[in-house]
């Protein structure tokens, strides 16, 4: 996983509302344990005709040769069941962060753990960013903060345990692992009692 301190980049907007994760990554795409190649199948059901032929009204196909790293998309983002692809795929395919009023809870979770970053913003701001697209933000992770190219800041809010790992481009496992020595040395220490 990359380290994140700053993401700047245009914003790509998919105003639906309630994008579930089988919209974001249809089931029949969950058979690999690889976050590699997800990508390709980022919303595959309205990329792709049953044909196999590409959408040519898509977003995401209107700007193919375009580079976005920042999804801003419609409330309630992420709903449906839980798996750990719907944000593999998002990295995968280039996005570092998406935007929404509402982010469903286990979306939320999986993805500060493989390092996309879910930002929670109030219903107006919601409406400013899907109204005006394609627009440059600047996302700075160690500040919590959103710039617009007005230079408006506002705050958005994430755990600071989430906030280290995304910046040191670290999961739990990782964390974990990094404190190794000292977990050693406790339970070197750690008198043990027998039952």
């Amino acid at each position: 996983m990359e380290g994140l301190k700053q993401i700047k980049s245009r914003t790509l907007v998919l105003p639906n509302k309630d994008i579930d994760t089988d919209q974001i990554i249809p089931a029949r795409f969950l058979t690999t344990t690889s976050k590699n190649g997800l990508g390709k199948h980022l919303f595959h059901d309205w990329r792709y005709h049953d044909n196999g032929e590409k959408n040519t009204d898509f977003i995401l196909n209107k700007n193919q040769n375009e580079t976005f790293e920042i999804l801003v998309a419609g409330n309630n983002f992420g709903c449906g069941s839980s798996r750990e692809h719907a944000p593999w795929a998002l990295t995968d395919y280039g996005f570092k962060a998406v935007i929404s009023s509402k982010i469903a809870d286990i979306f939320k979770s999986n993805s500060l753990k493989n390092g996309l970053l879910p930002i929670v913003v109030n219903d107006e701001v919601l409406e400013e960013l899907i109204n005006n697209p394609n627009i440059e933000l600047s996302i700075s992770i160690e500040n919590s903060t959103i710039t617009f190219p007005d230079k408006k800041v506002i705050s958005y809010e994430i755990d600071e345990f989430s906030k280290y790992c995304i910046i040191e481009g670290i999961d739990q496992l990782g964390f974990i692992q990094r404190n190794n020595e000292a977990i050693l040395k406790f339970e070197e220490k750690r008198e043990w009692t027998p039952r």
